[in-house]
């Protein structure tokens, strides 16, 4: 009997959606996705996927559909005429649940949870820690549940993962009343990845889940790392926001905390100027033009200097988390490398590693440079296992929304 919970990432002008059947938990279908995108804009559009046929070789067909999409509301009712127009759902069974992929849930949550009014409310509540996002899932939630008021809806949040921290670990020292009144701490993000690819590897490798000391780095455009004791989060380098912790595609991430007011007093920046340097014009891009690192890589092997420099200074920011996660976990039973450039980029996983091995981190070459999916890419026998695990987000979320429904 089919399983079916659509996932729902609803961003401030679209709406990224799965249908996910989890009837076989090992074998996961994936029957239909697609994009409602510009959202409140001219030409906005659905694009939709339909997954034809059950084997492994299955194809999926693409249709479009051109036409106003005022607000969410409208989006998600043109989400639900795609499907009664071209399914699958009447073919496979009926959705049970909605999961959506909320950004932030502040000090709230810690584990997935059944919107109620209560829930709204939170979510609502914490918009001021995550004002690009929040608002957007709280539309996309609502409108789920004014299209299907028959089918519970769950919220699984980046940040609830990283609610086993201990204080040490996301406590900043500043004056503490400050801190409390404007809820300033350390949340993490990419929570809901981070939590996939570790289990994946505990699984995989056959190690203790209780006992199993595990370091992922997420790394993509956005970018994070994450020490994982026994299933938990005990650290993450991402803070309250996500333009902490490592060097991104458009983020600065750690800089001194002086910066921004030295910018403002100096070279007549306001704070939302500053906001925009270190967010948007920072990171690989701010220091060579570009944040695609194929594009950076290239640049670098004909010789140019920034590309090479911004390459350096990524890999670097790494290590130094890498190294912190060693101390704090005690040493480390698998280091996981995931995302576009975790899973993608042979070169940066080596240069991260290089020079490693007394930490017991030794990469073999032709593993790190073929192969696909979960693989181990260290060489035989050494103290640390390093592997590549493809996360799956909407995977992780539609199996969290399964166990909270029981």
């Amino acid at each position: 009997m089919a399983q079916l919970v659509e996932v729902i990432n609803s961003g401030s002008s679209s709406i990224k959606y799965q249908l996910i059947d989890l009837a076989d938990p090992k074998a996961p279908v994936v029957w239909a996705s697609g994009l409602a995108e510009a959202i409140g804009e001219p030409g906005s559009r659905l694009t939709h996927r339909t997954r034809i046929g059950r084997g492994p070789e299955a194809e999926f067909a693409e249709t479009v559909y051109d036409g106003d999409l005022p607000d969410h509301a409208a989006g998600f009712a043109a989400i639900t005429v795609a499907f009664d127009l071209t399914g699958p759902i009447s073919d496979v069974g009926e959705v049970v649940a909605f999961g959506h992929r909320v950004v932030h849930g502040g000090s709230y949550f810690a584990a997935p949870a059944v919107v109620d009014d209560a829930v709204l409310e939170a979510i609502a509540d914490c918009i001021p820690l995550a004002p690009l996002h929040n608002p957007a899932h709280l539309a996309g939630i609502v409108a789920a549940m004014a299209a299907n008021p028959g089918v519970p809806n769950v919220v699984v949040f980046d940040t609830a993962f990283h609610q086993t921290m201990p204080p040490a670990a996301y406590t900043y020292a500043i004056d503490t009343e400050v801190a409390r009144e404007n809820r300033i701490r350390k949340y993490g993000f990419h929570g809901t990845s981070h939590a996939y690819v570790s289990r994946v590897a505990v699984d995989h490798l056959g190690l203790d889940p209780a006992t199993a000391r595990v370091i992922t780095l997420h790394l993509g455009n956005g970018a994070s790392t994450c020490a994982v004791a026994g299933g938990r989060s005990i650290d993450t380098s991402m803070g309250m926001t996500p333009l902490a912790g490592l060097v991104m595609g458009t983020r600065s991430g750690d800089i001194d905390p002086a910066i921004p007011g030295h910018l403002q007093r100096t070279a007549d920046m306001t704070a939302d100027d500053v906001d925009a340097l270190l967010n948007k014009r920072s990171g690989l891009k701010g220091l060579c033009g570009a944040n695609d690192l194929r594009e950076i890589q290239a640049r670098a092997a004909d010789g140019d200097t920034d590309a090479q420099l911004a390459l350096d200074v990524y890999a670097r920011r790494v290590r130094s988390y890498l190294a912190s996660h060693m101390v704090e976990l005690g040493g480390a039973d698998a280091i996981v490398f995931t995302a576009g450039v975790g899973e993608n980029d042979a070169r940066m996983r080596a240069q991260i590693c290089q020079d490693l091995a007394w930490l017991g981190i030794a990469l073999d070459r032709e593993a790190n440079t073929t192969g696909a999916g979960v693989r181990v890419i260290s060489q035989y026998r050494a103290p640390v296992t390093v592997m590549v695990v493809p996360t799956d987000e909407e995977l992780e979320i539609a199996r969290q929304t399964l166990s909270v429904l029981g």
